[in-house]
């Protein structure tokens, strides 16, 4: 799980809206990106200032998809060669 805090409310809500909707949300913090689900948002009052402690579970990175086959090649005999 990643922890990340921040004071900002417009994120802070960003990230209610992604737990509500079932939706990834992506931090970028100190050079490096999380994408996961939003498992909490807490808000802490502690300070002047109104800051929230957000939890995000991080997603599996996908696996490389194999190779599609390539499309058949399809022949079509012109009508005056039947």
């Amino acid at each position: 799980m990643f922890t990340y805090q921040t004071t900002d409310r417009k994120e802070a809500r960003r990230f209610r809206m992604a737990q509500f909707n079932g939706r990834p949300a992506t931090v970028r913090s100190a050079g490096a990106t999380v994408t996961g689900r939003v498992r909490a948002i807490v808000e802490s009052r502690s300070g002047a200032t109104a800051a929230w402690v957000v939890t995000i579970v991080p997603d599996e990175p996908k696996a490389a998809a194999p190779a599609a086959r390539p499309a058949p090649r399809l022949c079509f005999a012109a009508e005056d060669d039947f």
